[in-house]
C-alpha cells in the first residue's frame, strides 16, 4: 500500500481537486492524505482569534465570506443537483458548527481545535462526494478515529496501527481510502492537531504504522532543492537523500517536508518522495536508508524567527552540573534548543519558540550575565561531514568569511554545518554560499 499525501495548493480549487484523478489510480490500493484548501486554515486562525477577542461579529463576518467562497468552489466541482445538494449540507453543517461558537461564554484553546479541524474535514468529504458523483468507489476514514497523541503531544504509532488497521480490513476490495491530515485526538480524547504543516507527519505516520511501500508527498515544487529557489537562482531538485540529510534540511527550513516527517518514516524504513502535482512527470526527491550519492555537500537551507540567549559566569560554567542546571530551565517551559556553543566562561544557545522567553532569561540570570539577540536566522549546510571529510567546513566558512557570524555549530552531527547570523544578512548568506558550494 502507497500513502499519497496532497497539500492545500493541490486542493486549491474544483479544477485541482478534480485533477488529483490525473495522479492517484483508483485502482491501485493506497490512503490519500488531503490537507485542507488553500487559504481555509488560516482563515480559521483568524475566526478563532476574532471570537477570543469576542468579537462575535467579526468573526461572522469571516465565516459568511469564507462560507460564499466554498459556495462557489462546490459550483464548479459538482454537475449533478444531487452533489451538489449533498455539497451545499455539507458546507452548511461545518460553517454553522464554527458559527455557533460564538454563542459560547468562554472560547478556550480546545474549541479553537476544533475550529481548526474543520478544514481537512471538508476537503476529504468534499473530494469523496465528487468521486462519488463520477462512480469511483472510494471510503473516508475519519482521521478522529485512528489518529492519536500522548500527554507529551507525540504521536503513537502502535495506536494508530490498532485502530486504522479494522477500518482498512472492512474494506478488502477497495482501493482507494481517503483521510485527514493535520487533525488527531489527545490523550484526553478531545480534538487536537499535530500543528501547521501537520499533513505530510500524518501521512509520514500512516506509512510507519502499516509499513506502507512509500509515502508519496505532493506539494507545488518538484523536489527538495539544494536551496531556497524564491531567494537564490539556479536552484536545482535533489534526486536522493538520506533521511538523516532530509530531517536536518526540513528541520532547518526547507518548506517542502515537515519537520517531524522524516522520524516515523525512517525509524520503519518507509521511502518518502516528494513529488510536484503541477508536473507530475517530475522526478522529485526519494527519500530512504541508503540516501544518494556520499562524500558531498547537498543543500543548503535557512531557518528564521531565532534567539540567541548567551549566558557569561565565570563563577558557574566549569562547576558540577551547570548545563543540566540551565538545560532543565528549558525543559520545564518545553522549549527546545536548536543550536549550542561553549566556551571556558560563556554558553550560547538558539530556540525559535519565545513563548516563555522572558522567564526563561529571569531564571538563567540566578547563573550569570545574560544577552539576548533576536532576529536571527540559522543557515544550515547538510552534507558528508563525517570525521574523514577534508575541507568542506572550511569551505562553508569561507564563503560567509565576509559577514559577522553569531554561532557556529560543527561536529555534532555527520550531516551538517550551521552558522547563526542576523536575519538582515540572510539572503547574502545564502547566496554566497550557493556560489561557493555549488
Amino acid at each position: 500500500m502507497k500513502i499519497l499525501k496532497f497539500g492545500g495548493t493541490s486542493v486549491g480549487s474544483a479544477a485541482r481537486i478534480k485533477g488529483l484523478l490525473d495522479i492517484v489510480n483508483p485502482q491501485e490500493r493506497q490512503i490519500v492524505v488531503l490537507s485542507a484548501v488553500s487559504g481555509t486554515t488560516n482563515t480559521l486562525v483568524e475566526i478563532s482569534q476574532a471570537f477570543s477577542d469576542r468579537d462575535k461579529d467579526k468573526a461572522l463576518d469571516i465565516i459568511k465570506a469564507h462560507k460564499s467562497k466554498y459556495e462557489d468552489l462546490i459550483q464548479e466541482l459538482f454537475t449533478t443537483p444531487e452533489g451538489l445538494q449533498k455539497g451545499k449540507e455539507l458546507i452548511d453543517y461545518h460553517f454553522n458548527l464554527i458559527a455557533e461558537f460564538g454563542n459560547h461564554d468562554l472560547f478556550t484553546p480546545t474549541e479553537e481545535k476544533v475550529i481548526l479541524a474543520q478544514g481537512e474535514l471538508l476537503s476529504t468529504t468534499l473530494w469523496h462526494l465528487h468521486l462519488s458523483e463520477i462512480n469511483v468507489p472510494s471510503v473516508l476514514l475519519p482521521a478522529l478515529d485512528f489518529m492519536k497523541i500522548d500527554e507529551d503531544n507525540e504521536p503513537v504509532v502502535d495506536y494508530i496501527t490498532e485502530k486504522l488497521t479494522p477500518y482498512l480490513d472492512q474494506y478488502p476490495d477497495n482501493a482507494l481510502f481517503i483521510t485527514q491530515g493535520y487533525i488527531c485526538r489527545n490523550s484526553f480524547g478531545e480534538i487536537d492537531n499535530l500543528r501547521r504543516g501537520g499533513s505530510d507527519y500524518t501521512a509520514s505516520l500512516i506509512g510507519a504504522a502499516l509499513k506502507a511501500e512509500e509515502v508519496q508527498i505532493w506539494t507545488d515544487i518538484d523536489g527538495m532543492h539544494n536551496n531556497d529557489p524564491r531567494i537564490v537562482s539556479g536552484t536545482k531538485p535533489i534526486a536522493h537523500l538520506c533521511f538523516d540529510e532530509a530531517a536536518e534540511l526540513a528541520y532547518f527550513g526547507a518548506k517542502i517536508l515537515h519537520p517531524q516527517s522524516v522520524f516515523p518514516a525512517q525509524k520503519y524504513n518507509v521511502p518518502v518522495r516528494l513529488l510536484n502535482t503541477m508536473d507530475p512527470t517530475a522526478q522529485g526527491t526519494l527519500i530512504s536508508k541508503n540516501g544518494g550519492e556520499k562524500g558531498t555537500i547537498r543543500a543548503i537551507a535557512a531557518k528564521d524567527g531565532i534567539t540567541a540567549i548567551h549566558i557569561h559566569s565565570t563563577r558557574m560554567l566549569l562547576a558540577y552540573g551547570f548545563l543540566r542546571k540551565v538545560f532543565e530551565i528549558f525543559e520545564r517551559y518545553k522549549t527546545p534548543i536548536d543550536m549550542i556553543t561553549t566556551s571556558e566562561v560563556a554558553v550560547s544557545m538558539s530556540i525559535d519558540d519565545t513563548t516563555n522567553l522572558l522567564e526563561i532569561i529571569k531564571e538563567v540570570e540566578l547563573f550569570g550575565k545574560v544577552g539576548v539577540d533576536e532576529g536571527q536566522t540559522i543557515i544550515c549546510v547538510v552534507g558528508d561531514f563525517n570525521a574523514n571529510t577534508h575541507g568542506y567546513a572550511a569551505r562553508v566558512l569561507d564563503a560567509v568569511k565576509h559577514l559577522p557570524i553569531r554561532m557556529i555549530s560543527y561536529g555534532g552531527s555527520d550531516y551538517n554545518v550551521s552558522i547563526l547570523l542576523d536575519t538582515k544578512y540572510k539572503t547574502e548568506a545564502l547566496r554566497s554560499l550557493h556560489n561557493r558550494l555549488f
